[in-house]
């Protein structure tokens, strides 16, 4: 089926590799060295860098409009963050192509409960698994499941289709999910719907904070993996416990942490200490 060009953008502030590699959604595929494809809930999207634009190719622009986050001015976050300190200028600059995706907030439950002790390349396996198993057929491959055929399948098949131990997390979860609104988690604010969500099974600290920045959209929010320790105890060293580094980075980022935290991700990821040392 071929695609019709939607619509072009500029490039600055919007790297397709950026943007779909560094741990935000999984549900995307590297179909050549400047062209993806992209899928969220039952859209699909082809994206490609043509160098002086991004070209994105759908039958569902409005809605990739609204998911690739166009309506923000990066340019004005990264100009403030690359003010806090010349660390977070280096990490801005690096990483200013980076933006905040707005997906699904079902399809991040599962997504990130899946990711729990997890490598990406495993956990788009997974995802890939369950949606062709219990998604509905689209014209570009299987939907990601309704929350009514994550409940209705048995907890066997997640295990047969490689989720381990989060099989029960995930019909726990599908379970509770029949008969709750979404809708409750965002009408709360951060605070509260973080301790919402970890009375969800399969939900921990890191967990909550992913689904609140990707899935709630809540920048106000720090997920903590072993490269954001290293990152502040390489740069930011003030003693605290592993437990209370997010809660540092809420402090010293306000609303723009969940932004500075995917910098500082990407940033560390790619680069290293020795880049960063530089800046030090």
């Amino acid at each position: 089926m071929t695609l019709p060009l939607s619509f072009s953008c500029d490039p600055e502030y919007f790297s397709v590799s950026d943007t779909l590699e560094c741990g935000q959604i999984f549900r995307y595929r590297k179909l050549s060295a400047n062209e993806y494809e992209v899928r969220s809930r039952d859209k699909y999207a082809r994206v490609t860098d043509a160098g002086d634009r991004v070209d994105v190719y759908t039958a569902d622009g409005e809605y990739f409009r609204n998911f690739f986050d166009l309506d923000t001015d990066y340019a004005a976050k990264v100009a403030r963050i690359s003010a806090i300190s010349p660390v977070m200028k280096q990490a801005a600059e690096y990483g200013k192509g980076i933006r905040i995706l707005r997906q699904d907030l079902s399809e991040m439950i599962f997504s990130f409960i899946i990711s729990a002790n997890n490598n990406i390349k495993r956990i788009q396996q997974i995802i890939e698994r369950i949606c062709d198993e219990l998604g509905e057929e689209t014209p570009f491959g299987k939907a990601f499941p309704s929350i009514q055929a994550l409940a209705a399948a048995p907890q066997e098949l997640y295990k047969r289709l490689g989720a381990g131990y989060r099989d029960k997390y995930i019909v726990d979860t599908a379970c509770r999910l029949l008969d709750y609104d979404l809708d409750v988690l965002t009408g709360m604010d951060s605070a509260h719907a973080r301790k919402e969500l970890l009375t969800f099974s399969g939900v921990g600290p890191k967990v909550a904070d992913c689904i609140l920045l990707f899935g709630l959209r809540r920048g106000d929010v720090f997920p903590v993996d072993t490269w954001l320790k290293k990152v502040y105890h390489a740069y930011f060293e003030q003693g605290h416990r592993d437990s209370e580094i997010s809660t540092f980075f809420c402090n010293l980022f306000g609303e723009d942490a969940g932004l500075c935290q995917q910098y500082l991700f990407y940033f560390m990821r790619k680069y290293g200490q020795n880049v960063a040392n530089a800046v030090k």
